[in-house]
Parts: structure tokens; C-alpha cells; sequence
């Protein structure tokens, strides 16, 4: 459940809501290779403006990839090649793009959520299991069952929590 918020604050560093930021282009993954990989693994990501990000493809068979990634993340943003650079100019925030920007991060925060009821899942049926073993009691699984939801509801608190206070960063002028 550590390992999900840890994700989901990394997402949200890649959510502007001032300047250009690195981070920004964290959450992009590319088709390359045979699958997908972090832009971070094909490319240099470099801020040579407050409005502009720069993107390094090591392979240039990859550029057009890595092109068609960053336009397709849902983070509003519109590459332009030049061989193996790609510049992303950063728009202005609109109340339009504050408000794309706001629903990228509620899916962050549902895919977090997510993850978060998948170990609380991973749990559950682990109790079981031990049920079934014999080496622990009905009783016990009923005191494990409530103990792990109540540690899955105070992850999904945090994650409101975080999405609540990004979203107030978000729209602010």
C-alpha cells in the first residue's frame, strides 16, 4: 500500500501546475522494444526554458515513438520533433487545461485506489487461506479481515487527501 502512495506521488509530480518540471514526462511510457518502458529509459529530458522541455531520443528510430507518447498521455501537451530532439512547449494554464490537469489526476489517484484494494484483495485471501490450513481461527480471520480494511480505508483517506490537495494546487491562479 506504501508502494502505491509512492507511485501516486510521483504521478503528481508530473502534474504541473507552474513551470516546466522534468518530472512532467515521468509518467509517459514509450512502445519500443518490444514493449512499453519509461521515456526516462529512451531519452534525456532537459529544461532549457521556463515554458519548454526538451527531449533527447538516444535512438533515433525511436523519436517518432516517443513523439506519439508524449502526445497521447492525456497531459494536454504537443510535441514537435526535429530529428532526435523533441521539444514540448508547456501552454499556458487555462482554465481548460487546469481542468484536464485536475482530471489526470483523479485517474492517478482511482489507479492508486486501485492498487491499494488489490493488496487489501492479496490480504483478504491470504487470512483465508490460513483458514482453510488450519493454523488460524474463524475469530482470527475476523479480527485480520477488520484490521486489514481498516488500513485499506486509511490509504484511500490518504489518496483523497492527496488528490484533494493537488486539485486545490492545480487551480490556483
Amino acid at each position: 500500500m506504501d508502494g502505491a502512495l509512492d507511485s501516486l506521488r510521483r504521478d503528481f509530480a508530473g502534474l504541473r501546475s507552474g513551470r516546466a518540471n522534468a518530472a512532467l514526462l515521468e509518467p509517459v511510457r514509450v512502445e519500443a522494444y518490444g514493449g512499453e518502458v519509461p521515456l526516462s529509459q529512451v531519452a534525456t529530458i532537459a529544461v532549457p526554458e521556463a515554458r519548454m522541455l526538451s527531449v533527447q531520443v538516444w535512438d533515433r528510430a525511436l523519436a517518432a515513438a516517443v513523439e506519439k507518447a508524449i502526445r497521447d498521455s492525456g497531459l494536454g501537451l504537443n510535441p514537435a520533433g526535429e530529428g532526435q530532439t523533441i521539444r514540448v512547449p508547456i501552454p499556458q494554464l487555462t482554465e481548460e487545461r487546469r481542468n484536464e490537469l485536475a482530471k489526470a489526476a483523479a485517474r492517478y489517484s482511482e489507479g492508486a485506489k486501485v492498487a491499494v484494494r488489490g493488496v487489501r484483495r492479496d490480504g483478504m485471501d491470504k487470512t483465508k487461506s490460513f483458514e482453510k490450513k488450519g493454523d488460524i481461527s474463524q475469530d482470527d480471520v475476523k479480527v485480520w479481515s477488520d484490521a486489514i480494511q481498516k488500513l485499506t480505508d486509511r490509504y484511500v483517506k490518504s489518496i483523497d487527501e492527496m488528490l484533494a490537495e493537488k486539485e486545490r494546487e492545480i487551480k490556483q491562479v
